[in-house]
């Protein structure tokens, strides 16, 4: 197993346990596959949902320039919603669970 697919395992692992969402792996592989390297990189790999600067890149980055969303109130309550959902108190948000999800609220998946 590669480790991009180990990543992959765990990403779907944390979907299940800390979320309650059982991954369309296929979709998450698409999505994970998508941040490319940054997977790798133990900083990059994992949003901080306390960090303003950090949140402002997810919606910026992704969900403007990727998902072709217009910026709006919407976009930071659906980054609420999903941070919320993933536990505020849990230190590993990975970026490909975060990102996943808010592809899957905003009904994105024709992206990938």
């Amino acid at each position: 197993m590669s480790k991009r697919d180990e990543l992959i395992t765990k990403y779907a692992a944390d979907l299940k346990e800390k979320c309650s969402v059982n991954a369309d792996m296929d979709l998450l592989t698409k999505v994970t596959v998508g941040l490319g390297p940054s997977i790798y990189n133990a900083d990059s790999a994992t949003v901080s949902g306390s960090d303003e600067k950090e949140l402002a890149t997810v919606k910026n980055n992704f969900l403007i320039k990727k998902l072709g969303l217009k910026d709006g109130p919407e976009l930071d309550s659906a980054i609420d919603a999903v941070v919320e959902k993933y536990g505020k108190s849990n230190r590993n948000k990975y970026r490909a669970v975060v990102y996943y999800l808010l592809v899957k609220h905003f009904k994105k998946e024709s992206v990938y």
